[in-house]
């Protein structure tokens, strides 16, 4: 299997528009590396790079027309990611300023973040949904079997989503330590993160599938 050169290309440059665009991936390493810093960013980033795994896996499966055609299920997943999002909100809402004699007081352990990652992605059934309609529009019958096809352009966007999160996740984390030593400047980032880690949640209970 063997995609041509213009369509690899004109689906690396999709991918790569779709990832800087907002969203709530790439807002959830934003608000955690402006939290934790930008090490704890780039754990996000593989953690949601996990789950779209497993997301890939199942449109190559067949499984996401199953999971959409279910209300119950969706209903159920979207619930689960939204509490977990509200849960690392009042996290968020509740870390203390730090300074440089204790920047280890707000710390939260790689493991940690890449778990964060991991359920954050895998809990929005609305992934699968897109990649159930975006990565066909690049496969066909000409170029072989589709489904490995479809876990190729999976792993492909992957690596780009790889690369656009992680930049975030440095950009962020310097905005993080230019404030290192500013307390009150710490404290409306922290809020800030909450707030959007808020509106995440209640932006994935009521969206339509």
């Amino acid at each position: 299997m063997l995609l041509p050169i213009d369509v690899l290309s004109a689906f690396i440059l999709a991918s790569a528009v779709l990832c800087i665009m907002p969203g709530p991936d790439n807002l959830f390493v934003l608000s955690q590396s402006a939290i934790y810093g930008k090490t704890s960013g780039l754990f996000v980033t593989l953690g949601l790079c996990t789950g779209l795994l497993v997301h890939t896996f199942i449109v190559a499966m067949g499984l996401a027309v199953v999971i959409q055609s279910s209300p119950i299920a969706l209903l159920l997943i979207k619930f689960a990611g939204a509490g977990y999002l509200l849960y690392l909100a009042w996290q968020a809402f509740r870390a203390e300023a730090v300074d440089e004699s204790t920047a280890t007081a707000n710390t939260v352990s790689n493991t940690a973040m890449l778990r964060r990652g991991i359920i954050m992605n895998i809990s929005n059934p609305k992934v699968s949904i897109f990649f159930l309609a975006f990565l066909p529009q690049f496969t066909s019958a000409d170029y072989g079997a589709i489904a490995p096809q479809l876990v190729f352009l999976g792993g492909v966007f992957i690596l780009v989503t790889l690369a656009v999160f992680s930049s975030f996740a440095f950009m962020s984390g310097l905005l993080r330590n230019m404030f290192r030593t500013k307390p009150k400047a710490q404290l409306y980032i922290n809020r800030g993160a909450g707030l959007v880690l808020t509106i995440l949640a209640l932006t994935l209970v009521s969206s339509n599938l």
